[in-house]
């Protein structure tokens, strides 16, 4: 167990504790949840980052990494849409967030039993930031109202990103996903 995956296993486990804060009344939970939740997101970074410099890169960081980012971001939608920080069309922008990634995440596991692997593009990788830059400061509307316009903004920005980078995944596995004539 490399350093690295402990990092992304602590991101995984800090997934409920920083749910249960959201859900909690006041700005006092609500602050700690934010700063829980950036230091959740920095360890995307973080552990990748570790990975590649202690030569530590394994199958099991390779499989953990893209689901706690996966977690982190469903959990939150998930917790931010039944806390009631989602306007109607927020929600569907959420939504559209959802369906994409079980849809690439089925896309991944379709071509993997095919011997077909699926790399991260650089798109994809903005995409994670965008989505949890908004959602971190979705986060801070109960306690900045002020940010709301911003926090929609953000969200609708990863929305297109997330959408587009599904596109992307799905056009680049075309031609594995036709059925072929025999």
């Amino acid at each position: 167990m490399s350093l690295p995956n402990i990092i992304t296993l602590a991101r995984i486990a800090a997934i409920p504790l920083i749910i249960a804060l959201v859900l909690m009344e006041g700005a006092t939970p609500r602050w700690i949840a934010f700063a829980l939740f950036v230091i959740a997101a920095l360890t995307d970074y973080l552990d990748g980052y570790l990975a590649r410099k202690m030569q530590a890169i394994s199958p099991l960081g390779r499989m953990l990494d893209p689901i706690a980012d996966k977690l982190l971001v469903g959990a939150l939608l998930i917790a931010l849409a039944y806390e009631g920080s989602f306007s109607l069309p927020l929600l569907w922008a959420a939504i559209a967030i959802m369906m994409r990634e079980i849809a690439v995440a089925g896309l991944r596991e379709f071509l993997g039993a095919q011997q077909i692997s699926v790399h991260v593009t650089p798109v994809a990788k903005y995409k994670t930031t965008a989505q949890l830059v908004a959602i971190g400061t979705i986060l801070l509307v109960p306690v900045i109202p002020a940010l709301s316009l911003v926090a929609a903004s953000l969200l609708w920005l990863a929305t297109a990103l997330t959408l587009y980078s599904g596109y992307d995944y799905f056009a680049s596995s075309w031609p594995h996903l036709k059925e072929t004539k025999k």
